[in-house]
């Protein structure tokens, strides 16, 4: 029996969810598979405790705003330009492609009608961004090659929509486009509210942040985020595109300036919620009886969109991979059907221009498809090795598992905690010409160092396993950087189960358990307060005019000579922008040169002389980092460019490696 009272459905949804997702996380599945199972457990094919009305479907919406946003931040202007090639190069390819196939096959198989024929095609090209960036974000996979070809695909499909929409509102005689000229007054309303979103963004967004930062009001800043984010979707709505592109051209917008961080961990709790909302109205879809019915004819529609949708990226994707592998990942990342697809079908079938029994195992076939794509993604890479009958070729991630592995049979130190103090001590151990391998658990940090070709990986320092991984035993020293004491102590006693005789140094903030932590088995505890104190003295000396030793002098200059480098960080998911007014602190930044890069062939020297602020700090070309290059190194397709300064030089900075 179903509940119309809105707010008990959405409660009922949340409770489900709180639970399967619950369920699902333990046994290390997706948790898109949880909201998924919710909406087909609950939803009107099964035991119609839900119903997708508009209320649900609006929350939704607002899920998939708030993710494509996010993307969004990801992908600046620049970045975009640069990118050109794999939106409209690949992304175009995909959809005219798999057009023509989908169109040849629905003509001479079926005898459906040309232009008919065409908006299936076009339905069936149609991937979920939503469920795509999502899984890819979670692994950790968006910004790899892979990862980043089908974004880009998936943009070119929200563009692709809207004439779509306008061929089927043409097939049906009555809608807003029946003539040319509607559709062209559809696609001149297009362009000039896409050229107004732009213009607002590139000259009122960072002038309004900057004002409101100003504030140093966390709830004004929340504020401003929701008034931008559902504006730019508002406008591209209003002339007939998608809410999600202008969510997506508004965080473009706002990756060019220095608020992105801040802006991402602003949405990021309430996106998360609404995105999840989103996936259960997706399983809500899902007709059960349908799908048992006709299930030879749904599981031969699925498997052949899988397949073609996977040969046709794989084919449009390889020039810009120079790999096959590379290519066909891409491919089986976007083979899942997606909602505009979803949405066109149901126009064919509410407007009967295709008939009932083609279009019912259609629409199957195409939620299926979205319900088994988060495990398909998951599994992207295995899942390709078995089509291209491969034991895995080389590949950036394979090389780092490989040496991290071969480091840790050998004399290293083992830094557990990767944040400003571990990074600084990290530093310093690089300089000086000793091994180490850091652990830590943010997954944004991680993937920054990494992306850097730093030694750290994914691991909670407290299990014994995971030291054991790490090689603990035949690492020389053990440092711990965490500031909880809790946390210090649990680590070391990990520690001394596997090994009693390695020196372990712990950090803390003062000394509240120093005398724990020795019976615990630390060899030494540095307090902060301690060291504080011991520098301010050092100072305060000096300026008295104390006369000091050579050595004194020697170890006090090396300790100044530190402090410049000692700012060199990769901020973590804990620590990005606590302060909404923060725009000055100097970090570390990443950027991959995609083909179409402005400084691909270019010089470090050159870049300079483009006027651009941030300071390159290493270059990472084929899994090997090279730390404070020259300014005569030339820059590669591919390449991982590290840079050094303000949040503000570091935009600048990748607007000049990617648009010169």
């Amino acid at each position: 029996m179903q509940h119309h009272d809105a707010l008990l459905q959405i409660l009922i949804l949340l409770a489900a969810a709180v639970t399967v997702v619950a369920l699902v996380r333990k046994i290390h599945l997706p948790g898109i598979i949880g909201y998924l199972f919710v909406g087909m457990l609950l939803g009107p094919h099964a035991l119609a405790l839900a119903e997708n009305n508009a209320a649900t479907q609006l929350l939704a919406e607002f899920g998939i705003v708030f993710l494509v946003f996010t993307l969004g931040l990801e992908f600046s202007l620049p970045r975009l330009v640069a990118m050109r090639w794999e939106v409209f190069g690949v992304g175009g390819g995909q959809v005219l492609l798999t057009i023509a196939v989908v169109a040849g096959i629905a003509i001479f198989g079926l005898h459906v009608a040309p232009s008919v024929a065409v908006v299936v095609g076009g339905a069936i090209a149609m991937s979920s961004t939503a469920i795509i960036v999502a899984q890819l974000t979670e692994q950790s996979e968006n910004n790899r090659t892979h990862g980043r070809l089908a974004v880009a695909i998936c943009l070119f499909q929200d563009l692709a929509f809207t004439p779509l929409l306008a061929l089927v509102s043409a097939l049906s005689a009555g809608g807003a486009f029946g003539t040319p000229q509607g559709l062209l007054g559809a696609v001149a309303g297009a362009a000039v509210a896409l050229a107004l979103v732009l213009a607002a963004g590139r000259w009122l967004l960072r002038p309004l942040f900057m004002a409101i930062a100003a504030a140093n009001s966390a709830e004004l800043f929340a504020l401003a985020v929701l008034l931008v984010v559902l504006a730019s979707a508002w406008a591209t709505q209003a002339v007939g595109l998608s809410l999600a592109l202008g969510a997506f051209m508004a965080g473009m917008m706002l990756a060019e300036t220095e608020f992105r961080h801040q802006v991402e961990a602003t949405i990021r709790s309430y996106r998360d919620v609404l995105i999840g909302l989103f996936f259960v109205t997706i399983g809500m879809l899902l007709d059960i009886d349908l799908l048992l019915r006709e299930l030879p004819t749904v599981t031969l529609l699925l498997v052949g969109m899988i397949v073609i949708k996977t040969a046709v990226v794989a084919v449009m994707a390889k020039p810009a991979t120079h790999s096959w592998f590379k290519a066909t990942r891409v491919g089986v990342v976007v083979s899942q059907g997606g909602e505009f697809g979803f949405a066109l079908l149901t126009l064919l079938l509410q407007r009967n221009l295709l008939a009932p029994e083609i279009v019912q195992p259609l629409l199957a076939a195409t939620v299926v498809s979205m319900v088994i794509s988060p495990l398909i993604i998951r599994h992207n890479r295995r899942i390709t090795r078995l089509i291209l009958r491969e034991a895995g070729p080389p590949h950036d991630l394979g090389r780092e598992a490989q040496s991290t592995r071969a480091l840790a049979e050998r004399d290293h130190v083992i830094i557990c905690g990767f944040g400003r103090v571990g990074q600084n001590i990290a530093r310093v151990l690089e300089q000086t010409g000793f091994e180490y391998i850091a652990l830590d658990l943010d997954p944004v940090r991680i993937r920054a160092g990494r992306q850097a070709g730093e030694p750290v990986v994914y691991g909670d320092a407290k299990q014994i396993e995971v030291m054991e991984n790490v090689g603990l035993a035949s690492a020389s020293v053990v440092v711990i950087t965490f500031a909880s004491p809790a946390v210090s102590l649990r680590i070391l006693h990990a520690v001394r189960k596997i090994r009693t005789g390695v020196p372990v140094l712990v950090r803390t903030q003062d000394d509240s358990r120093l005398e724990d932590l020795q019976r615990a088995g630390a060899t030494e505890v540095v307090p902060e307060t301690f060291e504080a104190s011991l520098m301010l003295l050092s100072h305060l000396l000096v300026l008295l005019q104390v006369p000091v030793s050579r050595v004194v002098r020697t170890v006090d200059n090396i300790r100044s000579d530190r402090y410049g480098m000692l700012r060199h960080i990769f901020h973590g998911e804990d620590a990005q922008v606590r302060d909404v007014g923060r725009t000055r602190r100097e970090e570390l930044s990443s950027v991959i040169l995609p083909p179409s890069a402005w400084a691909v062939g270019k010089t470090i020297g050159e870049i300079a002389s483009r006027g651009a602020r941030a300071s390159v700090s290493a270059v990472r070309r084929e899994g090997i980092v090279g730390r404070d290059p020259s300014a005569d190194t030339v820059l590669k397709e591919g390449d991982v460019v590290v840079l050094y300064g303000t949040p503000d030089a570091l935009e600048h900075a990748e607007v000049v490696l990617l648009m010169g």
